[in-house]
């Protein structure tokens, strides 16, 4: 495991010499001491990225394309520990981190390919005057900050389209998770990406020195995951010195499933949509609008799905809830689902933890009324809170009756559900099915939850600035 920071095509502590301690969930065990970036640290990382810009930008295409399947070819070889270190410092079940590991690797592939394809236009001015050549530059020093849930896939969602994008990069982890980060950027140094091309920082405190990267005029990108009240303080301070922004910001999904719906589809679904990656996800199902013709039947098939999951440490590959990333979390959960018993919902199963460590159990509420303190909240964890409806029309405004508009499920009758799915305000919409992430498809939200898209053609666009030229 790599534990220092990496600056300029090296390996370092940092300047003082702090680390802080990376801890795994399931058993609250100290697995590394990880180094603490100063404002030196930061400051050196962005004179790094800032001094191999110029070169970087210049590389050919097809060059910057090769690294990155380079990449993708060490990650899908290396999948095993890839997805070992994810579960030792974020607790997630075998099975998810083996499920992001393949995610993650596939951002390389995706961006080495749209590395040699972005478009430019050329065209004959209406008054045939002159032709106006439209070319995309990269924009420059690219600050990527990720969150702790998914450590891997996050990491590579920003760094493949910048990098293929001729962007210089520096990558700011979640506290709680470093060690995956340090691995992908490992990665990209075995292959050969040039030092200063990427480099990784965890700065201590967090926000003033990420204000202080920002502030720097040789950073030109901000690209964040993370909560929207993070996002929000982070876009007053890019507009100081206006760098462009893309923000994948916090969710509140709706699933909701339609009279008509086939249950046994629809189950499998709503399992998916609710318990991948524990529900530590800001696409999972958050709020469950279940139409009164199937509730009760939907309950009880829920209720049965749900006893079949296993809970326990993520490295035994039987289990398939692991532990949240911390205590803390795990105590955030709790507090949500006893606030949501006594405002008079019902406990199906779960409400507990069974399990020493970061563990919540598979969790079911029946009795949710909209607009309380669970159906508001991001949950992020293992806990389905079902809310009744009539009227499909009531759905559909319950479902969009919050400042958040990244993700929404629909399960019915295909044209009935695709009826539906037009109407909800969302950047994804997912159709009778629990997981819609591709890294062909374009990843992101509307209202409070983003700006911008990542994946997809569009995810290099974020990278690139429009340059017109009158010729």
């Amino acid at each position: 495991m790599q534990t220092d920071l990496f600056i300029d095509g090296q390996w370092r502590p940092g300047s003082d010499g702090r680390r802080f301690d990376v801890v795994d969930p399931s058993d609250s065990s100290v697995i590394a001491h990880f180094a603490i970036a100063t404002e030196a640290d930061c400051h050196a990382a962005v004179d790094a990225a800032a001094a191999a810009q110029e070169a970087w930008a210049a590389t050919a295409p097809r060059e910057r394309s090769e690294l990155l399947r380079a990449a993708y070819d060490v990650l899908t070889d290396e999948v095993e520990h890839f997805a070992a270190l994810m579960v030792r410092e974020n607790g997630k079940s075998w099975g998810d981190a083996m499920g992001e590991a393949g995610y993650a690797k596939e951002f390389f592939r995706w961006f080495a390919e749209e590395a040699v394809r972005v478009p430019g236009d050329y065209r004959l001015s209406p008054a045939g005057d002159k032709r106006i050549v439209v070319d995309r530059q990269p924009i420059g020093v690219s600050l990527l900050i990720t969150p702790w849930n998914f450590p891997a896939a996050m990491a590579t969602r920003k760094l493949a389209p910048a990098l293929a994008a001729g962007c210089t990069t520096i990558l700011k982890p979640a506290r709680e998770t470093p060690l995956t980060a340090a691995y992908v950027v490992d990665v990209l140094r075995r292959v050969g990406v040039p030092r200063g091309v990427v480099n990784l920082v965890t700065p201590v405190p967090t926000g003033p020195l990420v204000k202080a990267m920002v502030d720097r005029p040789e950073v030109r990108k901000l690209s964040f995951t993370g909560s929207t009240e993070v996002g929000r303080e982070l876009l007053h301070a890019c507009a100081d010195s206006v760098v462009s922004a893309s923000m994948e910001l916090g969710g509140n999904a709706p699933l909701i499933v339609l009279p008509g719906a086939d249950l046994d589809a629809t189950v499998e679904g709503a399992l998916l949509a609710k318990m991948r990656n524990g529900g530590s996800a800001c696409t999972a199902a958050n709020r469950f609008y279940v139409h009164s013709s199937l509730h009760d039947e939907f309950v009880a098939r829920m209720d049965a799905a749900l006893g079949e999951v296993a809970v326990g440490p993520g490295l035994d590959r039987g289990n398939d809830l692991g532990a949240l990333v911390s205590v803390h979390e795990r105590d955030k959960v709790a507090e949500l689902v006893d606030g949501a018993v006594a405002a008079g919902a019902t406990v199906v199963r779960g409400g507990t933890s069974s399990a020493e460590g970061a563990f919540y159990d598979a969790t079911l509420l029946t009795g949710v009324q909209h607009g309380s303190t669970i159906n508001r909240t991001e949950i992020f964890g293992p806990v389905t809170a079902v809310v009744r409806f009539d009227d499909v029309d009531e759905a559909v405004r319950m479902a969009n009756d919050t400042v958040y508009g990244l993700m929404a499920y629909v399960f019915g009758e295909e044209r009935a559900a695709m009826a539906v799915a037009r109407r909800l305000e969302a950047g994804m919409v997912a159709v009778n099915r629990g997981v819609v992430s591709d890294p062909a498809a374009p990843f992101g939200g509307v209202k409070q939850s983003g700006l911008g898209r990542e994946g997809s053609s569009e995810g290099i666009l974020e990278f690139l600035e429009q340059k017109y030229i009158a010729l």
